[in-house]
């Protein structure tokens, strides 16, 4: 019984004995040794199903033996590690670098995720798994999306504390609305070094509803379309300590500045047009930190108007397909006013003041940064029953760095044979699969860092 579309429960019959029990009509109630008999316990819909009648219909109860199947499924086997030079790493810093969205608890629902049995939906089954999956990759900086607040402070934090890691976070901005109790429940973004490679500077936090209010003079769809969105991205400015370099490294190239930005863009596909404009404002931001950073460091003049001086890590899930307007737009700089992602809305006014005031046809960046997979390797890094695809992205200054090699996919066969339409599963805690990229820091510019005021805020 393929699950394509709705399921027409009012033509689903029960047979018993020499009675049809209908299922709209009468059915309140389906006794486990019922399940043999309409055959769809072991088809790979069977939960969506159950779940779905049991939505529609109300008071039709569900036996646990429904959602708390018991695995039979083996473990994954482990992704492979794809390399991407020959060359062995020359004597500079190499770093890892995780991207991971762990799904926060308050959106891990049943209507969502109707196929994974419940114990394994719960929070405090999958945290265990998530910070297992962490803690086996060892990534040198993680970014991570949808980070409960509370989980951070009172779980991520000091788990990771214990392995030399350090770590920022900021909330979405909903949280300055709400009470402490509703706040500790706000899902924000995270970033976390270890703390023997790296030392924070500075960190800045981009709150893309409150600069979409900034910006809307004389635009209505920024004030109705972007502004209620209140998705952020978070920055972290580090500094290389000599413990993230091999031995043999010119101490003369040491203490490089690397800028660490995480960020989550709007998710809903009709929102195109609002996830370019995010993307639009993180990129401007960020200049706009780097401007300030470079203000008030030593290097000479010439360079102080150029960005790309100071190396860029950016990380997230950008709610976009590889084909989109957003990644056109990091990838190569620039993206046409008029591109089908902005649909019927205009935002030329946004020109002015994020884009290139100089061509009036489109919005650019300065960065100068690529993509770290490459589109054939994965095929998505989203696996859930309703949509796979590749949303989550490492991008990297190409003139600063280079990629030594990348986490591979999970292995499709394994999702294939167990017949697994969607995560979470029991053996993989998230609808997210984490990427891993291997990073060169090449030579760059010495660069004196100091924090404003010499504090350094933690948020």
């Amino acid at each position: 019984m393929p699950c394509h579309g709705s399921f027409p429960f009012h033509h689903l019959f029960i047979s018993k004995g020499s009675h049809l029990l209908n299922f709209r009509d009468m059915l309140t109630y389906l006794p486990p040794f019922l399940l043999s008999l309409i055959r769809l316990e072991n088809r790979p819909c069977f939960h969506t199903i159950l779940f779905s009648a049991a939505w529609m219909f109300g008071g039709l109860s569900l036996p646990n033996k429904v959602f708390n199947t018991e695995v039979t499924s083996s473990h994954p086997p482990q992704r492979p590690w794809i390399y991407m030079t020959d060359q062995e790493p020359q004597s500079s810093c190499v770093f890892t670098v995780m991207c991971y969205n762990i799904l926060c608890d308050k959106y891990a629902t049943r209507q969502m995720y109707g196929y994974c049995p419940s114990w394994a939906l719960d929070w405090a089954y999958r945290k265990k798994h998530i910070l297992q999956e962490i803690l086996h990759y060892k990534a040198d900086i993680i970014s991570l999306q949808e980070v409960e607040t509370e989980q951070f402070y009172n779980y991520f934090l000091p788990q990771l504390r214990e392995e030399r890691y350090d770590g920022i976070f900021s909330p979405k901005s909903r949280a300055k609305t709400m009470s402490e109790s509703e706040r500790k429940h706000v899902d924000g973004c995270a970033i976390f070094y270890k703390s023997d490679k790296f030392t924070l500077v500075r960190d800045h936090l981009m709150e893309f509803n409150q600069l979409a209010m900034a910006n809307a003079e004389g635009s209505d769809d920024m004030l109705n379309r972007v502004m209620p969105k209140d998705n952020i991205g978070l920055a972290a400015l580090l500094q290389t300590k000599p413990g993230a370099y091999q031995s043999g490294t010119d101490l003369s190239k040491m203490n490089q500045a690397l800028l660490v930005c995480t960020a989550h863009i709007h998710w809903d596909p009709e929102y195109s047009d609002v996830k370019l404009i995010q993307t639009m404002m993180l990129m401007h931001e960020l200049k706009t930190f780097v401007d300030d950073i470079l203000q008030k460091s030593n290097i000479p003049v010439p360079q102080k108007g150029d960005p790309n001086v100071i190396p860029l890590l950016l990380c997230g899930d950008l709610n976009s397909l590889p084909n989109s307007g957003v990644i056109e737009y990091l990838s190569s700089g620039r993206v046409s006013v008029s591109h089908g992602d902005f649909k019927e809305f205009v935002y030329t006014e946004l020109i002015r003041k994020l884009g290139n005031p100089a061509k009036s046809n489109e919005f650019t960046h300065p960065f100068q940064i690529s993509r770290a997979y490459k589109n054939d390797i994965m095929p998505f890094t989203n696996y859930s029953g309703e949509f796979k695809g590749v949303i989550d992205y490492i991008f990297y200054s190409k003139l600063h760095m280079s990629v030594l090699g990348v986490l591979g996919p999970i292995d499709s066969n394994w999702l294939d044979e167990n017949r697994i339409h969607g995560c979470p599963h029991p053996h993989i805690p998230s609808d997210h699969f984490p990427i891993v990229a291997e990073l060169q820091l090449n030579s760059t510019l010495p660069i004196q860092l100091s924090p404003p005021n010499g504090v350094i805020l933690h948020r």
